[in-house]
């Protein structure tokens, strides 16, 4: 499927500058308490991009996460430390963080775990209905978005791709509908042991690697 030309159905509420040298694209990953899957994903995301384009700061992409009822300040889950480890992912320094309207407003894009994770974001307000998807939605919106149709990351780099994919997948959101309720969400894993961390990580690294694809234009 391509998508339908940049822009239909979504107004003009998102509007973003071209992108320029030093400019960044935020994307931040939202769960319930910042301590297991939105850190995982959160690091899952760096691992890869880092794979991908070999930076830390790769191509300006800049990867964060918080919760809704964050713990603020609190380690990550060791079973969730555990699963970044077996995808050869760097757990260290991470530190929980509640979602706050700052982190909201700064983001590009925002991935949830969850439907309520996304509702709970939009209702912040701050335009972000406009760029608001949970993980598994926005993965099913990008392989369906022809990538021919997306900016050349070579040519107008990575930044602008990735504004342009945003934008393509909002778009797309009513025309390309979750087959199942479940099909949107990644389950909670908090309290669970590590067999079930494990599964969740093993989604989440599924899920992830379609958006890292169509965000960079580079394959795994």
């Amino acid at each position: 499927m391509t998508a339908p030309e940049t822009g239909r159905g979504i107004g003009n509420g998102y509007v973003r500058t071209p992108a320029l040298p030093g400019d960044t694209f935020r994307i931040l990953h939202v769960s319930t308490g910042n301590v297991c899957r939105s850190p995982i994903t959160e690091r899952l995301t760096r691992h890869a991009l880092a794979d991908r384009l070999g930076a830390p700061l790769a191509g300006g992409l800049v990867v964060e996460s918080a919760g809704t009822w964050g713990h603020e300040g609190a380690p990550m889950e060791t079973n969730a430390e555990t699963v970044l480890a077996d995808f050869g992912a760097d757990a260290s320094g991470f530190v929980g963080r509640e979602l706050l309207d700052d982190h909201v407003i700064r983001a590009d894009l925002v991935l949830t775990a969850t439907r309520d994770h996304r509702a709970q974001v939009i209702s912040m307000g701050h335009s972000a209905g406009l760029r608001t998807f949970t993980l598994k939605e926005f993965t099913r919106l990008v392989q369906a978005i022809d990538p021919a149709t997306l900016p050349d990351p070579l040519e107008s780099g990575v930044v602008e791709r990735a504004r342009s994919l945003v934008r393509a997948a909002a778009a797309l959101r009513g025309w390309l509908l979750a087959p199942s309720v479940e099909a949107d969400e990644v389950y909670d894993p908090y309290g669970a042991p590590l067999p079930f961390f494990q599964s969740v990580g093993g989604e989440i690294n599924e899920a992830l690697d379609p958006v890292v694809t169509a965000l960079t234009g580079v394959h795994k």
